[in-house]
């Protein structure tokens, strides 16, 4: 199953708040993740969060500052395992929550390897759920210019603000 086929995900970010509020109605559900046209192994572990603040200069020379959590996920098969109940999952966030004081804002970073292949980043789409079981894709995490990001933002805000259709909500009308 692609998960990345289906209309309904969404494919920006989610970040930690998004996903632990979905995950708490779904408590009892397992929870699989998808990357690369895979799903993870019933096995999977995660082997470890990592939560930090981040203070950079885009290529613009502007300042950027975020919050972001790194969940790293080990694809392994181990024994007669299932995969993990969300319930589960968010436990191990939540347990780190109590180390580390994690915004429900923060940028959430999965770093996923077989033990064999090197880590791969990866950002999540919005969770789904079918088949009795919450199905997360991981979707590559690629490089961005913020300066043009933005720029590009501002652009489409105009065009759907004040484009042909001269929506009343710029004033025209």
């Amino acid at each position: 199953m692609n998960i990345a086929d289906k209309p309904e995900i969404r494919t920006t970010d989610i970040d930690l708040g998004e996903l632990l509020n979905f995950l708490a109605a779904t408590r009892d559900m397992p929870l699989i993740f998808h990357y690369q046209g895979n799903a993870v192994r019933p096995g999977y572990h995660v082997t470890e969060v990592k939560a930090g603040s981040f203070s950079a200069l885009d290529c613009g020379a502007n300042p950027e500052s975020w919050s972001e959590i790194f969940v790293q996920l080990w694809d392994i098969d181990e024994g007669e395992r299932t995969h993990m109940p969300a319930a589960k999952f968010s436990a191990i966030i939540r347990k780190v929550s109590e180390h580390v004081r994690l915004a429900d804002t923060a940028r959430l970073t999965f770093e996923v390897s077989d033990g064999i292949e090197p880590m791969r980043l990866f950002c999540a789409a919005g969770p789904l759920v079918s088949d009795g079981a919450v199905h997360i894709d991981l979707l590559p995490r690629a490089a961005s210019c913020k300066p043009r990001d933005r720029w590009l933002a501002e652009k489409n805000a105009e065009v759907t603000c004040c484009g042909p259709s001269a929506n009343p909500c710029c004033g025209q009308g």
